[in-house]
Protein backbone atom coordinates (compact mmCIF):
# COMPACT_ATOMS: atom_id res chain seq x y z
CA UNK A 1 0.00 0.00 0.00
CA UNK A 2 2.62 2.36 0.42
CA UNK A 3 3.79 2.88 -2.71
CA UNK A 4 0.45 3.32 -4.33
CA UNK A 5 -0.24 5.76 -1.40
CA UNK A 6 3.04 7.94 -2.29
CA UNK A 7 2.50 7.03 -5.94
CA UNK A 8 -1.08 9.14 -5.37
CA UNK A 9 0.27 11.43 -3.44
CA UNK A 10 2.81 12.69 -6.14
CA UNK A 11 -0.45 13.05 -8.47
CA UNK A 12 -3.07 14.43 -6.24
CA UNK A 13 -0.98 16.01 -3.59
CA UNK A 14 0.43 15.29 -0.45
CA UNK A 15 -2.49 17.13 1.72
CA UNK A 16 -5.25 15.50 0.05
CA UNK A 17 -3.51 12.00 0.54
CA UNK A 18 -2.56 12.99 4.66
CA UNK A 19 -6.48 13.52 5.05
CA UNK A 20 -7.34 10.20 4.86
CA UNK A 21 -5.10 8.30 7.21
CA UNK A 22 -5.20 11.33 9.47
CA UNK A 23 -9.37 10.96 9.66
CA UNK A 24 -8.81 6.96 9.77
CA UNK A 25 -6.99 7.25 12.85
CA UNK A 26 -9.50 8.68 14.71
CA UNK A 27 -11.90 6.19 14.58
CA UNK A 28 -10.26 3.49 16.69
CA UNK A 29 -9.12 5.67 19.21
CA UNK A 30 -13.18 7.53 19.44
CA UNK A 31 -14.08 3.88 20.28
CA UNK A 32 -11.74 3.59 23.55
CA UNK A 33 -12.90 7.02 24.64
CA UNK A 34 -16.11 6.05 24.48
CA UNK A 35 -15.75 2.72 25.96
CA UNK A 36 -13.62 0.15 27.26
CA UNK A 37 -15.87 -3.08 27.63
CA UNK A 38 -15.04 -6.28 26.24
CA UNK A 39 -17.13 -5.54 22.72
CA UNK A 40 -15.68 -1.96 22.40
CA UNK A 41 -12.17 -3.45 22.29
CA UNK A 42 -13.25 -5.96 19.61
CA UNK A 43 -14.43 -3.40 17.70
CA UNK A 44 -11.18 -1.49 18.41
CA UNK A 45 -9.13 -4.15 17.40
CA UNK A 46 -11.02 -5.36 14.23
CA UNK A 47 -11.08 -1.26 12.97
CA UNK A 48 -7.68 -0.38 14.04
CA UNK A 49 -6.30 -3.91 12.03
CA UNK A 50 -8.55 -2.95 9.02
CA UNK A 51 -7.20 0.44 9.29
CA UNK A 52 -3.57 -0.45 9.49
CA UNK A 53 -4.02 -2.59 6.26
CA UNK A 54 -4.66 0.45 4.13
CA UNK A 55 -2.39 3.17 5.47
CA UNK A 56 -0.37 1.77 8.31
CA UNK A 57 2.71 4.20 8.26
CA UNK A 58 1.66 6.53 5.28
CA UNK A 59 1.51 9.69 7.60
CA UNK A 60 5.43 9.97 8.13
CA UNK A 61 6.08 8.59 4.66
CA UNK A 62 3.65 11.29 3.15
CA UNK A 63 5.45 13.99 5.38
CA UNK A 64 9.49 12.83 4.42
CA UNK A 65 7.99 13.11 0.82
CA UNK A 66 6.18 16.76 1.93
CA UNK A 67 9.76 17.64 3.19
CA UNK A 68 11.30 16.86 0.17
CA UNK A 69 9.14 18.72 -1.76
CA UNK A 70 10.10 21.80 -0.11
CA UNK A 71 13.72 21.46 1.74
CA UNK A 72 16.75 21.97 -0.99
CA UNK A 73 18.85 18.98 -1.21
CA UNK A 74 21.53 20.49 0.39
CA UNK A 75 19.48 20.80 3.51
CA UNK A 76 17.70 17.78 2.79
CA UNK A 77 19.32 15.33 5.73
CA UNK A 78 19.28 18.77 8.53
CA UNK A 79 15.45 18.79 7.69
CA UNK A 80 14.91 15.23 8.00
CA UNK A 81 16.58 14.78 11.02
CA UNK A 82 14.79 17.88 12.74
CA UNK A 83 11.37 16.10 11.21
CA UNK A 84 12.61 12.31 13.21
CA UNK A 85 13.25 14.43 16.19
CA UNK A 86 10.08 16.33 16.70
CA UNK A 87 8.52 12.80 16.20
CA UNK A 88 10.23 11.41 18.99
CA UNK A 89 9.72 14.18 21.35
CA UNK A 90 6.15 13.74 20.73
CA UNK A 91 6.44 10.24 21.62
CA UNK A 92 8.62 11.28 24.98
CA UNK A 93 5.01 13.42 25.87
CA UNK A 94 2.91 10.74 25.00
CA UNK A 95 4.46 8.47 27.30
CA UNK A 96 5.15 10.95 30.22
CA UNK A 97 1.66 12.13 30.29
CA UNK A 98 0.03 8.80 30.34
CA UNK A 99 1.49 8.76 34.00
CA UNK A 100 -1.01 11.20 34.86
CA UNK A 101 -3.93 10.70 33.06
CA UNK A 102 -6.28 8.06 34.20
CA UNK A 103 -6.84 5.42 31.35
CA UNK A 104 -10.74 6.38 30.23
CA UNK A 105 -8.94 10.29 30.20
CA UNK A 106 -5.62 8.58 28.60
CA UNK A 107 -7.36 7.51 25.30
CA UNK A 108 -9.66 10.66 25.24
CA UNK A 109 -6.49 12.77 25.00
CA UNK A 110 -5.38 10.69 22.50
CA UNK A 111 -8.26 11.00 19.98
CA UNK A 112 -9.07 14.47 20.58
CA UNK A 113 -4.88 14.89 19.49
CA UNK A 114 -5.88 13.07 16.31
CA UNK A 115 -8.14 15.42 15.49
CA UNK A 116 -6.12 18.94 16.42
CA UNK A 117 -3.56 17.02 13.78
CA UNK A 118 -6.01 16.59 11.48
CA UNK A 119 -7.74 20.20 12.17
CA UNK A 120 -4.39 21.83 11.32
CA UNK A 121 -3.29 20.26 8.34
CA UNK A 122 -6.37 20.51 6.68
CA UNK A 123 -6.03 24.70 7.75
CA UNK A 124 -2.67 25.25 7.78
CA UNK A 125 -0.70 23.16 5.23
CA UNK A 126 -0.22 24.07 2.40
CA UNK A 127 0.34 21.73 -0.19
CA UNK A 128 3.50 21.34 -2.36
CA UNK A 129 2.18 19.20 -5.61
CA UNK A 130 -0.97 19.36 -7.44
CA UNK A 131 -0.71 17.51 -10.76
CA UNK A 132 -3.95 18.28 -12.42
CA UNK A 133 -2.92 16.76 -15.85
CA UNK A 134 -3.45 13.09 -14.47
CA UNK A 135 -6.68 13.50 -13.08
CA UNK A 136 -9.25 15.94 -10.45
CA UNK A 137 -8.35 16.39 -7.38
CA UNK A 138 -9.36 13.65 -4.11
CA UNK A 139 -10.89 16.60 -2.23
CA UNK A 140 -13.33 18.73 -4.84
CA UNK A 141 -16.28 20.10 -4.85
CA UNK A 142 -18.01 19.29 -7.99
CA UNK A 143 -15.43 16.45 -8.85
CA UNK A 144 -13.85 18.02 -12.24
CA UNK A 145 -10.47 18.81 -12.37
CA UNK A 146 -10.00 22.90 -12.59
CA UNK A 147 -7.59 23.01 -15.92
CA UNK A 148 -4.29 22.08 -16.67
CA UNK A 149 -1.14 22.40 -15.92
CA UNK A 150 0.37 22.10 -13.05
CA UNK A 151 0.80 23.86 -9.73
CA UNK A 152 4.26 23.31 -7.46
CA UNK A 153 5.87 24.82 -4.24
CA UNK A 154 7.44 28.03 -5.16
CA UNK A 155 11.17 26.66 -4.76
CA UNK A 156 10.44 23.41 -6.66
CA UNK A 157 11.10 22.88 -10.91
CA UNK A 158 8.53 21.52 -12.96
CA UNK A 159 9.64 18.38 -14.77
CA UNK A 160 12.02 18.43 -17.54
CA UNK A 161 10.52 15.94 -20.07
CA UNK A 162 7.14 16.31 -19.54
CA UNK A 163 5.59 12.96 -18.93
CA UNK A 164 3.21 12.13 -15.96
CA UNK A 165 2.19 8.69 -14.51
CA UNK A 166 -0.06 6.14 -16.73
CA UNK A 167 -1.06 3.81 -13.90
CA UNK A 168 -0.63 3.22 -10.23
CA UNK A 169 2.83 1.40 -9.94
CA UNK A 170 2.78 -2.18 -9.87
CA UNK A 171 5.62 -4.39 -8.59
CA UNK A 172 7.81 -4.36 -11.83
CA UNK A 173 7.55 -0.80 -11.49
CA UNK A 174 8.81 -0.68 -8.71
CA UNK A 175 11.83 -2.91 -8.84
CA UNK A 176 12.15 -0.82 -12.27
CA UNK A 177 12.58 2.06 -9.73
CA UNK A 178 15.01 0.52 -7.53
CA UNK A 179 17.37 -0.74 -10.53
CA UNK A 180 17.28 2.78 -11.85
CA UNK A 181 20.07 3.91 -9.54
CA UNK A 182 22.65 1.63 -7.58
CA UNK A 183 22.35 3.94 -4.41
CA UNK A 184 18.69 3.51 -4.86
CA UNK A 185 18.87 -0.23 -4.38
CA UNK A 186 21.60 0.02 -1.76
CA UNK A 187 19.58 2.04 0.60
CA UNK A 188 16.97 -0.84 -0.10
CA UNK A 189 18.72 -3.35 1.06
CA UNK A 190 19.92 -1.03 4.58
CA UNK A 191 16.26 -0.78 5.05
CA UNK A 192 15.25 -3.90 5.03
CA UNK A 193 17.87 -5.12 7.41
CA UNK A 194 17.52 -2.06 9.76
CA UNK A 195 13.62 -2.75 9.66
CA UNK A 196 14.36 -6.39 10.14
CA UNK A 197 16.97 -5.45 13.38
CA UNK A 198 14.55 -2.62 14.63
CA UNK A 199 11.44 -4.79 14.75
CA UNK A 200 13.21 -7.99 15.61
CA UNK A 201 14.53 -5.83 19.13
CA UNK A 202 11.55 -4.25 19.93
CA UNK A 203 9.68 -7.88 19.43
CA UNK A 204 12.40 -9.50 21.59
CA UNK A 205 13.75 -7.06 24.32
CA UNK A 206 10.84 -6.74 26.87
CA UNK A 207 10.31 -10.71 27.21
CA UNK A 208 14.03 -11.02 27.63
CA UNK A 209 14.33 -7.85 29.99
CA UNK A 210 11.61 -9.43 32.16
CA UNK A 211 12.79 -12.81 32.37
CA UNK A 212 16.14 -11.78 33.09
CA UNK A 213 15.87 -8.66 35.24
CA UNK A 214 12.05 -8.83 36.23
CA UNK A 215 11.68 -5.77 34.65
CA UNK A 216 8.45 -4.44 34.79
CA UNK A 217 5.76 -2.33 32.92
CA UNK A 218 7.27 1.42 34.90
CA UNK A 219 10.75 0.23 33.80
CA UNK A 220 10.35 -0.24 29.98
CA UNK A 221 8.40 3.19 29.40
CA UNK A 222 11.81 4.84 31.47
CA UNK A 223 13.96 3.32 28.87
CA UNK A 224 11.41 4.38 26.32
CA UNK A 225 11.58 7.98 27.51
CA UNK A 226 15.42 8.02 28.08
CA UNK A 227 15.60 6.58 24.95
CA UNK A 228 13.42 9.51 22.99
CA UNK A 229 14.66 12.26 25.06
CA UNK A 230 18.29 11.02 23.98
CA UNK A 231 17.38 10.83 20.17
CA UNK A 232 15.06 13.99 20.10
CA UNK A 233 17.98 15.82 21.25
CA UNK A 234 20.54 14.46 19.01
CA UNK A 235 18.14 14.70 15.81
CA UNK A 236 17.42 18.43 16.46
CA UNK A 237 20.65 19.76 17.79
CA UNK A 238 23.55 17.78 16.38
CA UNK A 239 22.34 16.33 13.33
CA UNK A 240 21.69 19.74 11.36
CA UNK A 241 25.57 20.03 12.95
CA UNK A 242 26.47 16.78 11.30
CA UNK A 243 24.85 15.92 8.15
CA UNK A 244 26.63 18.78 6.35
CA UNK A 245 29.92 18.20 7.88
CA UNK A 246 30.20 14.49 6.83
CA UNK A 247 27.58 13.72 4.72
CA UNK A 248 24.58 11.87 4.22
CA UNK A 249 26.57 8.64 4.00
CA UNK A 250 28.79 8.99 6.52
CA UNK A 251 26.49 9.78 9.22
CA UNK A 252 24.20 6.83 8.19
CA UNK A 253 26.99 4.41 8.72
CA UNK A 254 28.04 6.33 11.81
CA UNK A 255 24.36 5.70 13.25
CA UNK A 256 24.24 1.97 11.87
CA UNK A 257 27.76 1.28 13.71
CA UNK A 258 26.25 2.24 16.82
CA UNK A 259 22.72 0.17 16.23
CA UNK A 260 24.65 -2.72 16.03
CA UNK A 261 27.05 -1.89 19.42
CA UNK A 262 24.00 -0.67 21.14
CA UNK A 263 21.80 -4.21 20.46
CA UNK A 264 25.07 -6.04 21.37
CA UNK A 265 25.02 -4.22 24.63
CA UNK A 266 21.08 -5.40 25.08
CA UNK A 267 22.28 -8.94 24.69
CA UNK A 268 25.08 -9.46 26.93
CA UNK A 269 23.94 -7.51 29.80
CA UNK A 270 24.88 -8.69 33.03
CA UNK A 271 23.04 -6.43 35.23
CA UNK A 272 19.79 -4.13 35.15
CA UNK A 273 21.75 -0.74 34.62
CA UNK A 274 23.07 -1.49 31.18
CA UNK A 275 19.83 -2.01 29.48
CA UNK A 276 19.37 2.19 30.60
CA UNK A 277 23.10 2.87 29.19
CA UNK A 278 22.19 0.75 25.88
CA UNK A 279 19.26 3.01 25.31
CA UNK A 280 21.20 6.11 25.89
CA UNK A 281 23.40 4.88 22.51
CA UNK A 282 19.82 6.53 21.02
CA UNK A 283 21.94 10.15 20.87
CA UNK A 284 24.51 8.76 17.61
CA UNK A 285 22.00 5.58 15.93
CA UNK A 286 18.70 7.53 15.58
CA UNK A 287 21.00 9.34 12.55
CA UNK A 288 20.08 5.82 10.45
CA UNK A 289 16.88 6.55 9.53
CA UNK A 290 16.51 10.42 7.99
CA UNK A 291 20.29 9.85 6.61
CA UNK A 292 18.50 6.66 4.73
CA UNK A 293 15.63 8.68 3.45
CA UNK A 294 17.76 11.80 2.63
CA UNK A 295 19.47 9.83 0.45
CA UNK A 296 16.80 8.11 -1.25
CA UNK A 297 15.18 11.42 -1.67
CA UNK A 298 18.14 12.52 -4.15
CA UNK A 299 17.87 9.52 -6.38
CA UNK A 300 14.31 10.40 -7.71
CA UNK A 301 12.92 13.64 -9.47
CA UNK A 302 10.61 16.13 -7.83
CA UNK A 303 7.45 14.17 -9.17
CA UNK A 304 8.70 10.78 -7.40
CA UNK A 305 9.46 12.00 -4.22
CA UNK A 306 5.69 9.97 -2.82
CA UNK A 307 6.78 6.85 -4.81
CA UNK A 308 10.02 6.55 -4.04
CA UNK A 309 9.55 7.24 0.44
CA UNK A 310 6.66 4.77 -0.28
CA UNK A 311 8.65 1.92 -2.01
CA UNK A 312 11.51 2.45 0.57
CA UNK A 313 8.51 2.37 3.30
CA UNK A 314 6.62 -0.67 1.86
CA UNK A 315 10.48 -2.52 1.91
CA UNK A 316 10.56 -1.84 5.53
CA UNK A 317 6.86 -2.98 6.24
CA UNK A 318 7.58 -6.34 4.96
CA UNK A 319 10.75 -6.53 6.95
CA UNK A 320 8.41 -5.64 10.02
CA UNK A 321 6.59 -8.90 9.53
CA UNK A 322 9.47 -11.48 8.86
CA UNK A 323 10.96 -9.98 11.94
CA UNK A 324 8.62 -11.26 15.02
CA UNK A 325 8.46 -14.57 12.98
CA UNK A 326 11.82 -14.98 13.41
CA UNK A 327 12.94 -13.61 16.65
CA UNK A 328 9.89 -13.72 18.94
CA UNK A 329 10.49 -18.00 18.49
CA UNK A 330 14.52 -17.38 18.82
CA UNK A 331 13.81 -15.59 21.82
CA UNK A 332 11.15 -17.77 23.82
CA UNK A 333 13.51 -20.99 23.12
CA UNK A 334 16.76 -18.98 24.44
CA UNK A 335 14.59 -18.06 27.64
CA UNK A 336 12.78 -21.39 28.07
CA UNK A 337 14.69 -24.84 29.83
CA UNK A 338 14.96 -26.18 26.42
CA UNK A 339 17.64 -23.96 25.03
CA UNK A 340 20.92 -25.78 23.10
CA UNK A 341 22.55 -23.43 25.32
CA UNK A 342 22.60 -21.22 28.05
CA UNK A 343 22.61 -17.56 26.52
CA UNK A 344 19.55 -15.52 27.38
CA UNK A 345 20.52 -12.91 25.14
CA UNK A 346 21.54 -15.07 22.23
CA UNK A 347 18.41 -14.08 19.94
CA UNK A 348 19.43 -10.37 20.50
CA UNK A 349 22.76 -10.55 19.27
CA UNK A 350 20.92 -12.12 16.00
CA UNK A 351 19.49 -8.97 16.03
CA UNK A 352 22.68 -7.56 15.82
CA UNK A 353 24.08 -9.61 12.93
CA UNK A 354 20.85 -8.37 11.05
CA UNK A 355 22.01 -4.35 11.93
CA UNK A 356 25.65 -5.34 11.07
CA UNK A 357 23.85 -6.71 8.01
CA UNK A 358 23.02 -3.15 7.28
CA UNK A 359 26.12 -1.61 8.48
CA UNK A 360 28.11 -3.37 5.79
CA UNK A 361 25.55 -2.07 3.09
CA UNK A 362 25.87 0.95 4.18
CA UNK A 363 29.85 1.67 3.70
CA UNK A 364 28.97 0.34 0.25
CA UNK A 365 26.99 3.36 -0.53
CA UNK A 366 28.46 5.71 -2.90
CA UNK A 367 26.42 9.34 -3.52
CA UNK A 368 25.54 9.47 -7.28
CA UNK A 369 24.66 12.53 -8.75
CA UNK A 370 20.74 13.16 -8.24
CA UNK A 371 18.54 11.81 -11.23
CA UNK A 372 17.29 15.89 -10.95
CA UNK A 373 13.24 15.98 -12.08
CA UNK A 374 13.95 13.06 -14.80
CA UNK A 375 11.65 10.21 -14.28
CA UNK A 376 12.83 6.32 -14.51
CA UNK A 377 11.37 3.77 -16.13
CA UNK A 378 9.95 5.35 -18.93
CA UNK A 379 7.97 2.77 -20.44
CA UNK A 380 5.63 3.52 -17.71
CA UNK A 381 5.14 6.99 -18.44
CA UNK A 382 3.35 8.57 -21.76
CA UNK A 383 3.58 12.20 -23.09
CA UNK A 384 1.27 14.51 -21.54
Amino acid sequence: MMPLIGNMSDKYGRKALLTVPLSLAIVPLAILAYSRTRNFFYAYFVVKTLIAMVCDGSVPCLALAYVADNVPEGRRASAFGILSGIASSAFVCGNLSTRFLSTASTFQVSASAAIASLVYMRVFLQDSIIDEQLTAPILTSTGKPKGKGKAYATNEIPSKNGKTFKSAPSMEDMLCLLKSSVTLSQAAVVAFFYSLAEVGLHASLMYYLKARFHFNKDQFADMMVISGIAGTISQVVLMPILAPALGEARLLAVGLFFTCVHVFLYSIAWTFWVPYVAAMFSVLFVFSQPCMRSIVSKQVGSCEQGKAQGCISGISSFANVISPLIFSPLTALFLSERAPFHFPGFSIMCVGFASMIAFIQSLMIRITPPIANEKVCGSNYVDA
